[in-house]
């Protein structure tokens, strides 16, 4: 249900007596975590590109890699990924070529929006509460909700817990499918429509992105067959294993025992072929300029490291082995087995110029209310 201001820009429903207005309260609640601490909104913050903007009490390089829990001190393993625009991730299926698509999360477990919701209240290092029943419980101490629940669902929909978590989950997702977290308003959005121009470096980066003749960008990051098109989400949701090293840091200090290998796509109960391990969903750009750190484990902090980290499968200059991060060389595939090869080696490599231009073109992907939190 799009919902605009004077000036076309998304607003927060507020109607609570709406799906979407439910959705929007619960999103923002922290009631319904064990402590009262933590919301949805905590680790995607609706200021910050819907990513997670909080110090979580650890040094550089953990510091915001991965979200802090509701109880203060747990740390996850896998950094949280941006809710803007997560609506478009198709549910998870497998398409006529037999390759895995969509779901949400890193690794697709949970098929649609409803599922995802469904997951952090009951995660014991995320918002900690011990079941369903007590998030049912929480919701009956706030008589907007009763009301609110009762008119949208049923008077008996708080007879069945599980019914009632099921149905807070809707509308949580039906608040994430409006255009509050997709207003497609971004300067690239403006640039298609002749409202504003690129800088020759834009230009460049954009000429670049959509071009296989010059980039391997658009291989998994462009969703419409054709470059340019309108409400592209810079995503076709594919899953892939581009060779990201551990996050050591992070392993270090969030209980991890030694040799631990996260398999993304493979700890999805759904898949079960070897040749699936540790590949990973392929991120929208929208916001990625402003919603660091990189790749499901934040192990990169800055934008520009993520284009070099690719052009590294290109390049043969010494330098584009080092991580600018780290001054080390690059880190070895946490699953070395199954790295896409194919698509990482397509296209030449990019001289200082173009990795620069790639970076300004992200950067026009930001939505306008973000455009603040941009760094020059």
């Amino acid at each position: 249900m799009p919902v605009a201001n004077a000036n076309g820009e998304p607003v927060l429903p507020n109607d609570t007596s709406t799906l979407e207005g439910l959705g929007a309260a619960l999103f923002f609640d922290e009631n319904l975590s064990k402590n009262r601490t933590m919301s949805c909104a905590t680790c995607h913050s609706a200021e910050t590109g819907f990513a997670d903007p909080r110090d979580n009490g650890f040094d550089e390089p953990v510091n915001r890699a991965v979200s802090l829990g509701d109880d203060g001190e747990s740390i996850g393993d896998r950094n949280a990924p941006a809710a803007g625009y997560a609506a478009f991730s198709p549910d998870f299926h497998k398409n006529r070529e037999g390759l895995w698509v969509g779901g949400q999360f890193w690794d697709g477990r949970e098929k649609d929006l409803a599922g995802q919701a469904g997951g952090p209240p009951l995660n014991p290092i995320e918002m900690g509460m011990p079941d369903k029943a007590s998030v049912v419980e929480r919701l009956q101490e706030n008589e907007t909700y009763i009301k609110s629940f009762k008119h949208l669902f049923g008077e008996d929909i708080f007879k069945d817990s599980d019914k009632a978590y099921g149905s807070m989950t809707k509308a949580i997702a039906a608040f994430e499918k409006t255009d509050y977290f997709a207003p497609f308003d971004s300067r690239y959005d403006r640039y298609l429509r002749g409202e504003v121009k690129f800088t020759k470096q834009e230009e460049l980066g954009r000429t670049l992105f959509f071009s296989p003749q010059f980039t391997n960008c658009n291989i998994c990051h462009q969703l419409h067959t054709t470059p340019g098109a309108a409400r592209e989400t810079f995503s076709n949701y594919q899953y892939f294993n581009i060779g990201v090293p551990v996050n050591e840091a992070v392993r270090n200090v969030n209980g991890s025992k030694p040799g631990t290998i996260d398999h993304g796509l493979l700890a999805n109960p759904a898949v079960t072929a070897k040749n699936w391990d540790g590949k990973f969903k392929t991120s929208t750009l929208r916001n990625v300029a402003v919603t660091g750190p990189y790749m499901h484990n934040g192990v990169f902090k800055d934008l520009k490291t993520v284009v070099q980290f690719y052009n590294r499968y290109n390049s043969l200059k010494k330098s584009s082995q080092i991580n600018p991060e780290t001054g080390k060389t690059w880190g070895k595939p946490e699953v070395p087995a199954t790295l896409d090869v194919k698509e990482l080696t397509t296209g030449p490599a990019l001289d200082e110029k173009r990795i620069n231009a790639l970076v300004a073109f992200m950067k026009t992907l930001t939505d306008k209310r973000y455009e603040h939190l941009l760094e020059e």
